[in-house]
C-alpha cells in the first residue's frame, strides 16, 4: 500500500495507464479479428481494405510501444500472408 502521498499519485497514474493499455491492446485485437473475418468470410477486396485499416492501428500501438514490433510486424506478416492467400485459393 502506497504510504506517500507520491507514491498514491503514482499508483493512480499507474492505474489510469493500465487501463489505457489495455484498451489498445483490445483495439489491436479486433483489428485482427476483422482482417480474419474478412479472409473467413472469402471476400478478398474487404479483406484488403480492412488489412490496410488494421495495419495502422497496429502500427500505431507499437510505436507506442504497448507491444513489441516484432509482434506487430509478425501479425501483419500472417494477416498480409492470410489475404493474399486467397487469391491463390481462387486462381487454383
Amino acid at each position: 500500500m502506497a504510504n506517500s502521498a507520491q507514491a498514491k499519485k503514482r499508483a493512480r497514474q499507474n492505474d489510469k495507464q493500465r487501463a489505457h493499455n489495455a484498451a489498445l491492446r483490445t483495439q489491436l485485437r479486433t483489428a485482427v479479428k476483422k482482417v480474419q473475418k474478412a479472409v473467413l468470410a472469402g471476400d478478398q477486396s474487404a479483406a484488403q481494405k480492412q488489412m490496410q485499416e488494421s495495419q495502422s492501428v497496429i502500427d500505431r500501438i507499437a510505436d507506442k510501444k504497448i507491444v513489441h514490433k516484432n509482434l506487430a510486424s509478425r501479425v501483419k506478416s500472417n494477416l498480409v500472408r492470410a489475404v493474399k492467400g486467397m487469391g491463390e485459393k481462387k486462381a487454383a
